[in-house]
């Protein structure tokens, strides 16, 4: 049997994160069998780089176009305005990183929940999927969300970091949850709620070049690091490594 190859669900692979050598990181991720990277926008000033390497790497890198909720601030609807100008372009996949981050900084929380709307309703429009952050902050994401609740919206929830009863909201409502190398660290939640919702309602990401898998932890990221990731969901679930890589591709290309 052909060894599948396995998909990172989230990755910042562009010059802006590593300005001296993003492509030798996107030639390693191939050479581990990471043959698909799906690449967050996170600004207005983000757009040159992600097509850039999109435009380099096009069967490996695909683009989406969003504005990170910590990116927002008082210029926050230029550069909403700039970002919608791209969204027909056929390089992009989806909406995102949006969401809702309250861990920091609270101090545009209005203009967060309506930064997340307007894209939702971008997604809504053109029919892309969404991939979502959310850090301290779920009970503000749905009620944003809820409001889409008769509108088949789907996505990935990067980087998920709720608990049982938001996970159970999320694959309800046509969601995936990202697991990422912090599913490898001593104390995490993760693996209780992967062993509960299964296999099928996850995706592998590595949020590089952030949250690197033991044993690089503290260390930069990159998306090299995913059969990491996948083996020790493997280990938790107590099935293959393969098996897990086969499966979470199939549920991001079902997304996507």
């Amino acid at each position: 049997m052909t060894k599948p190859y396995c998909i990172d669900s989230h990755a910042h692979l562009c010059k802006e994160y590593y300005p001296n050598d993003y492509r030798e990181v996107i030639q390693r991720a191939v050479e581990h069998g990471v043959e698909k990277i799906i690449l967050p926008c996170v600004s207005a000033e983000s757009i040159p780089d992600i097509f850039e390497v999109a435009q380099e790497f096009p069967t490996h890198i695909f683009p989406l176009i969003g504005l990170h909720p910590t990116d927002v601030n008082q210029d926050f609807k230029r550069q909403l305005a700039v970002l919608e100008k791209h969204l027909n372009n056929k390089q992009i996949v989806g909406i995102g990183e949006t969401g809702i981050d309250l861990y920091h900084d609270k101090s545009f929380y209005t203009e967060q929940l309506t930064a997340f709307e307007t894209q939702l309703n971008w997604a809504k429009e053109l029919q892309k999927p969404l991939s979502i952050h959310i850090r301290d902050g779920f009970n503000e994401a749905l009620s944003v969300l809820k409001k889409f609740k008769n509108v088949p919206l789907r996505g990935i929830l990067h980087c998920f970091s709720g608990g049982i009863q938001e996970a159970k909201w999320a694959i309800d409502n046509g969601y995936l949850l990202g697991i990422s190398g912090v599913i490898t660290f001593k104390k995490n939640k993760l693996q209780d709620i992967i062993k509960e919702v299964g296999i099928n309602a996850i995706a592998l990401e590595t949020d590089a070049p952030f949250l690197a898998p033991e044993p690089y932890r503290g260390k930069r990221n990159e998306s090299a690091y995913i059969p990491i990731i996948a083996e020790k969901i493997a280990a938790v679930l107590e099935t293959s490594t393969e098996e897990v890589m086969r499966t979470t591709t199939a549920n991001v290309e079902a997304i996507f």
